[in-house]
């Protein structure tokens, strides 16, 4: 690709790239494992970190690259790696700033797979994870006194709690702590974590980046130093890479990006509103319902939101009554699902479960709006409620 200007207005970054080869509108995929060289000389200069080109698709690919780039651009970052994986961009990015006797400060209500990795994995790293309420910034200033990571996911799993990236960022910074920040839920669209003092960004790119349930992968965003870290301590070793096909279709997906989050914002609140007023619906869990997406952090929120539903209702009976809302466990993509987290509370004997030591309730169902006619998704749930009356 040839410079071009870097367009600040994210539908510009998104829908617009500097020329491919031959004049392309759409990045080739790079479908190779190796690269090879014309010269001793080349290769010396490559290896050097002189000359750019790509060497072996496990640590680099120029169809990866295109994904990497717009979304560092679009998180307003120097650099990104993308990963396989949600999971493999958060392991990578934590991994890369600790070692043993270290320890993490983590917001609670985090997203259980990361919640697993901090409790099976971690420990025995000779790492330490401790849990604290995000919203509560003198009990996390106290936390952080000694730790090396503080990591946040805002809003959190399951009940949407929005932390305060800008006051966190500031008091781990005093601390020296490396601030990690899970962006999933509001896509850089609505929020961009580097911009009120992060150090790094990540996504599960499975989610809203692909946004068409096609796509599992992952990345992480922040300063070339850091990004540089995870290239030399993580991303060789463990080999977690980004297909070059999954990163045509993350760029494929983006190009909607703006549109779609949109889209989502406004069925969602929608549905939200129809159903905190729902004699069958306890409480609604959703930012923007509790003044948070304020235009300072939050700019927006996203369709993914949770309700608790009245003892009168029968969940799994709700959960089958719904004929648009599918149940499944992923999010983001045009279809709009349920997640249950009694099936959750049911997996109790697998191994750590955030939902259970975080006191989530049973009755909550995680809600996916997507881009379904708004007012069918409201009668699908209106429906279900009034058939699950018990």
């Amino acid at each position: 690709m040839q410079d071009d200007p870097e367009w600040p207005e994210a539908a510009t970054i998104l829908a617009h790239d500097p020329r491919f080869a031959e004049g392309a509108v759409v990045p080739p995929i790079h479908q190779t494992s190796l690269f090879t060289f014309e010269s001793y000389e080349q290769m010396r200069a490559t290896f050097a970190g002189r000359t750019g080109q790509s060497v072996y698709s496990r640590v680099g690919n120029p169809t990866t690259a295109v994904f990497e780039d717009k979304l560092a651009r679009l998180e307003g970052a120097e650099a990104a790696r993308g990963f396989a994986s949600g999971m493999a961009a958060i392991s990578g990015a934590v991994l890369s700033q600790v070692q043993n006797g270290d320890r993490v400060v983590c917001v609670r209500h985090v997203y259980p797979d990361a919640y697993r990795f901090f409790e099976v994995l971690l420990p025995r790293m000779g790492v330490r994870v401790d849990y604290v309420d995000g919203r509560n910034l003198d009990a996390m200033a106290r936390a952080l006194v000694g730790a090396r990571v503080l990591y946040l996911e805002s809003p959190s799993s399951w009940v949407f709690e929005v932390q305060d990236i800008a006051r966190l960022s500031a008091a781990a910074r005093r601390e020296g702590a490396t601030t990690i920040v899970d962006n999933s839920w509001a896509s850089p669209i609505f929020q961009r974590p580097l911009a009120h003092g992060a150090d790094l960004v990540l996504h599960s790119a499975s989610k809203y980046l692909g946004g068409h349930s096609d796509t599992v992968a992952g990345v992480v965003a922040g300063s070339a130093e850091l990004i540089g870290q995870i290239n030399r301590i993580v991303l060789p070793y463990l080999g977690a890479k980004l297909a070059p096909f999954e990163g045509w279709l993350l760029v494929r997906g983006m190009r909607t990006l703006e549109i779609r989050m949109r889209a989502h914002e406004r069925s969602a609140m929608s549905v939200a509103t129809a159903l905190r007023g729902h004699p069958s619906v306890v409480r609604v869990l959703h930012p923007a319902l509790d003044g948070t997406v304020d235009g300072r952090q939050l700019t927006g929120s996203s369709g993914l939101f949770s309700i608790e539903l009245a003892d009168g209702v029968d969940v799994p009976g709700f959960c089958d009554a719904l004929r648009l809302f599918k149940m499944g466990v992923s999010w983001g993509g045009h279809e709009s699902l349920v997640m249950p987290a009694a099936v959750v509370h049911e997996q109790a004997a697998a191994g750590p479960n955030s939902a259970i030591d975080f006191g989530v309730s049973p009755r909550i169902v995680r809600l996916h709006v997507g881009l379904e006619a708004t007012q069918d998704l409201i009668d699908d749930l209106t429906r279900a409620l009034a058939s699950a009356k018990t």
